[in-house]
């Protein structure tokens, strides 16, 4: 916990994804969504796919977040163009199921949302 924690607080993408898995999963602290969510977001805000996933998929649950549907599928749209394989399946898989509960301008906004974003270059 201690070296996940140093590194992610000097911008170390995967540091930040893995702490966020530690408080997602309660391994090794408490566990704790708003927490989880803090660190996943600081991890897809570089581009880190797997958490993009994950904090496409928080927004969609609701956990740690409010429930936002077009967070969730702009997270997961971004996941999706960056995953690879079964990982890149699952985005695509979550976001279509997302989009199902959306409105056609939902949507847009969702895909606009994830056309403009660009990635930081570190987000300690």
């Amino acid at each position: 916990m201690k070296w996940y924690l140093k590194a992610a607080q000097q911008g170390l993408a995967s540091a930040q994804f893995n702490l966020g898995n530690m408080y997602n999963n309660g391994h090794g602290v408490t566990q704790d969504y708003a927490e989880a969510v803090k660190w996943y977001r600081k991890a897809a805000e570089q581009g880190d796919a797997a958490a993009q996933n994950t904090l496409g998929n928080m927004y969609q649950k609701g956990q740690g977040v409010v429930q936002d549907y077009i967070q969730a599928h702009k997270w997961l749209n971004l996941a999706a163009a960056r995953g690879k394989g079964k990982n890149r399946e699952e985005s695509v898989e979550v976001r279509d199921l997302v989009a199902s509960q959306m409105t056609p301008a939902d949507i847009s906004e969702a895909q606009h949302l994830a056309h403009e974003w660009t990635p930081d270059e570190k987000c300690p």
